[in-house]
């Protein structure tokens, strides 16, 4: 996104600690094209030697560069961050226009820093600290009045790629400009989700999800629930990631854990929930013994191995104090069960607090939940001005599907309320107000269709939005859509734009969606609209592939040539789309898998995400792309070959069934273009937010821009000689046992489409050839009973089978 007009653009930063999050945050830094300068200081006994002098700052990068998940979105982004040294390298930071402290958290060393900073930075830059928990006041007291005014905190959450939440906390004398520019600068270019918080302990998030923790001990404790009955419990069943509640215990760090809570404690003495902030007796003891969860192997869970070296999970009996095996049975509760049917994430919150009285899940779910929901009103206005900021920060710091007030609405406020005081608790007097009001849910909309929140000043109030963003539901909510079945709706986004969204489960092609994507672009010929974006806010998945299950029940009734005409009219739709004579921007987030990417790469741009997995996987259910998958990356890898050069083309087609024939898929959307999934001229964004928004923005500059589609493609094919290389590397595979016959069959069907057929080398295709070359090859494995036993695996396990 572009910095045009900032008051504060952020060209260069300089990131103070070389250690997991500093590192985290210049991997993320340079993911956005953004370069740094990564400072330590300077090992003891370093001599005068520069790399000795950076070694703590180059051994920050190296590590960044092997830790899993990824940092990088690819490994040559790197190169964007400069290892330096306080000592050495003070010059630079007057090149910086933001310099973000990510020293250890100890206020003495952290003032020590900024006396440093103040000697050379020059005037105007942003300085900001990426603390969790030393109050900013405390941290500013020796500051320039100059200084302050552009100080701030920017709390980053672990690991800094993956996590969105970006915490923005602003002191006393901190310029409006300055907060707003810096989350600007977040949301756009970083594409972090902002919260904007107080000057209070642990912020928003963790003031508010730490809480959750310490009334789920208790909850424990009084009900004699177990660990895995727990996570049975607070995981998906109540719209929440599968870590739950022990499982995240151990991902954060019992001995982190304790400490933001013996934070809160000691920093918030008029919490009227102070006295709660305790480190639980069986945390104590874990850290004690040096369980402190996932980097010690050990805490809530253990690692085990069980026979033939297979890993498993042991949990803590929290009775005992020793580990054991789970009771997976011990986990199935009626209100879990009637969750896991539910449709949304409202539906299923709603089916764990609202169960049998005589269901102590659903008794433990209500009353966890009524506590947090009590605890999180209560906190307004001392960590957030607003729920929305509240919300924001628990969806986007510990991945609810819902936030706290949509919790609320989801099961009911009147009659949670009730509920609440019957069973004694406290209700705050802002939400009583509300209700009296006429009120019946914090979130609304206003006659406009425009989304609103409630306040605690007794007032309905807009939903602040990015202009850079824009949902589904803000488009729905200006009228019906112009057309829907099962599977997607076309809706009018507004501006001459079209949008095609798919909603079946995981967004997979049948005949419903190719029916709308056609019906879509019949409406762009016809002069209806302007342009068409085809996009979901689907949670995971833009497109998981085709339909196997209508695939299979074809091909077991040997209704070839109805599989056939289906193959046929995919691929041609995929070309009309590509070749429309109004733009078609397809914008994949996620999984965008086999005939996900197909609809993909076929467009007249695609707008991908920083976190987007593609790939063409499929030879994992023992076929190969059909709808012009192949013939794609050919014309990617090949086509732009200039024809009256005597160019090999063998490595680049090897490559690309290197590519296809392993199932590879990228791990972000800048492997995707490296890969050529994503064109050169294709765009990323890292907001998942704005994804939306900017391809709407694209389909209509295109245009007004008099957009013309470009000329057919032909590539000259591989021939004979590519196709026994690629026959030759499957035989060392099979020999080698990594390759099942199977596999074989497989990839040299797969061999003969990407190689041209049988024609000689060099011989000038068009695409239609490859497409035929494609319909007639999947065809021909659709007919083999060891791929119909590949689909029906995957069908039933949702795992590839190696047959």
């Amino acid at each position: 996104m572009s910095q045009a007009g900032s008051t504060y653009p952020i060209r260069k930063v300089a990131v103070l600690g070389a250690g997991l999050m500093g590192a985290g945050i210049a991997s993320h830094l340079a993911n956005a094209g953004i370069p740094s300068v990564l400072f330590d200081i300077v090992p003891k006994d370093a001599g005068s030697d520069p790399k000795a002098r950076n070694a703590f700052a180059l051994k920050g990068i190296e590590a960044a560069k092997k830790i899993k998940p990824a940092a990088f979105f690819t490994p040559d982004r790197a190169d964007l961050i400069t290892p330096a040294n306080y000592d050495d390298h003070g010059h630079l930071l007057t090149e910086c226009d933001w310099i973000v402290e990510v020293v250890v958290e100890r206020l003495d060393i952290k003032l020590h820093v900024y006396d440093w900073v103040a000697t050379h930075r020059r005037p105007g830059a942003i300085v900001s600290s990426n603390t969790s928990g030393i109050r900013l006041a405390d941290m500013a007291v020796n500051m320039s009045d100059e200084m302050r005014q552009h100080f701030l905190i920017t709390h980053f959450f672990n690991p800094v790629r993956y996590m969105r939440l970006l915490e923005i906390v602003g002191g006393a004398d901190t310029k409006p400009e300055v907060l707003t520019e810096l989350g600007r600068f977040g949301s756009d270019v970083l594409g972090k989700g902002i919260v904007f918080g107080k000057d209070t302990p642990n912020f928003v998030a963790n003031r508010i999800g730490i809480f959750g923790m310490v009334s789920t001990f208790r909850a424990v404790q009084d009900l004699g629930l177990t660990v895995e009955q727990v996570d049975a419990i607070m995981g998906p069943a109540m719209a929440r990631p599968k870590t739950a509640f022990f499982r995240l215990a151990d991902l954060v760090g019992l001995d982190t854990m304790g400490h933001v809570i013996s934070n809160i404690h000691e920093f918030a003495p008029d919490d009227e929930r102070n006295d709660w902030f305790v480190v639980p007796p069986v945390v104590e003891k874990l850290v004690a013994a040096g369980a402190t969860g996932n980097k010690s192997g050990a805490g809530f869970y253990k690692t085990a191995r069980g026979p033939g070296g297979k890993k498993s999970y042991q949990v803590l009996d929290l009775t005992t104090g020793d580990y054991r095996e789970q009771d997976k049975d011990s986990t199935r509760f009626p209100c879990t069960g009637a969750a896991r049917k539910a449709p949304t994430p409202e539906a299923k919150v709603a089916a764990m607090v609202w169960g049998d009285a005589d269901d102590v899940a659903s008794t433990f779910a209500w009353r966890t939940t009524a506590e947090s929901l009590i605890y999180a009103a209560n906190r307004i206005p001392e960590i957030a001005d607003d729920i929305v900021n509240i919300d924001r920060a628990m969806k986007w710091g510990f991945a609810w599907d819902l936030g706290v007030f949509e919790t609320w609405d989801a099961i009911g406020v009147r009659k949670s309320v009730e509920r609440m005081k019957a069973d004694g608790y406290a209700v705050p007097a802002w939400v009583d107000a509300m209700l009296a009001a006429g009120r019946e849910s914090f979130y609304g909309r206003d006659a406009a269709g425009k989304p609103t929140y409630w306040s605690i000043d007794g007032t309905a109030q807009p939903v602040a939005t990015n202009p850079n963003h824009l949902f589904l539901a803000d488009i729905r909510a200006k009228g019906a859509p112009v057309a829907k079945n099962d599977s997607a709706t076309l809706h009018d986004a507004g501006d001459g734009i079209l949008l095609l969204e798919f909603h079946g489960k995981m967004n997979a092609i049948d005949n419903d969606l190719a029916a709308l994507y056609g019906q879509g672009l019949d409406l762009l010929d016809a002069g209806t609209f302007e342009g068409l974006v085809v996009a979901n806010e689907a949670k995971s998945a833009f497109c998981a592939g085709a339909n196997l299950m209508m695939i299979m029940m074809g091909a077991m009734a040997g209704q070839f040539d109805q599989i056939g005409t289906m193959v046929n009219d995919l691929q041609q739709l995929m070309m009309r789309a590509k070749y429309s004579r109004k733009p078609v921007v397809v914008a994949p987030h996620g999984m965008t898998l086999g005939g996900g990417a197909e609809i993909a790469m076929q467009c007249t741009t695609t707008l991908g995400t920083g976190e987007l997995y593609m790939g063409l996987v499929e030879v994992g259910v023992g076929l190969i792309p059909g709808a012009g998958g192949c013939k794609e990356l050919v014309m990617r890898y090949t086509g732009d070959l200039p024809k009256d050069v005597d160019v090999d083309v063998n490595p680049l087609i090897q490559k690309a069934f290197e590519r296809i024939g392993l199932a590879k898929v990228t791990t972000s959307g800048g492997e995707a273009q490296a890969w050529g999934y994503l064109r050169p001229t294709d765009w990323l964004v890292l907001d998942p937010d704005a994804r939306i928004a900017t391809a709407k923005k694209l389909a209509r500059g295109l245009a007004d821009g008099g957009y013309v589609p470009p000329a057919r493609r032909t590539a000259k094919a591989a021939g004979p000689s590519c196709k026994a290389a690629i026959e030759a590397f499957l035989f060392q595979m099979a020999e080698g046992g990594f390759a099942t016959p199977h596999d074989v069959t497989v990839g040299k069907a797969l061999a003969g489409v990407l190689t041209g057929g049988d024609v000689p080398a060099g011989t000038v295709l068009d695409e239609q050839a490859y497409l035929d070359l494609e319909r007639e090859a999947f065809l021909s494995l659709c007919g083999e009973e060891k791929s119909r036993e590949r689909i029906a695996h995957m069908l039933q396990t949702g795992k590839p089978l190696r047959n």
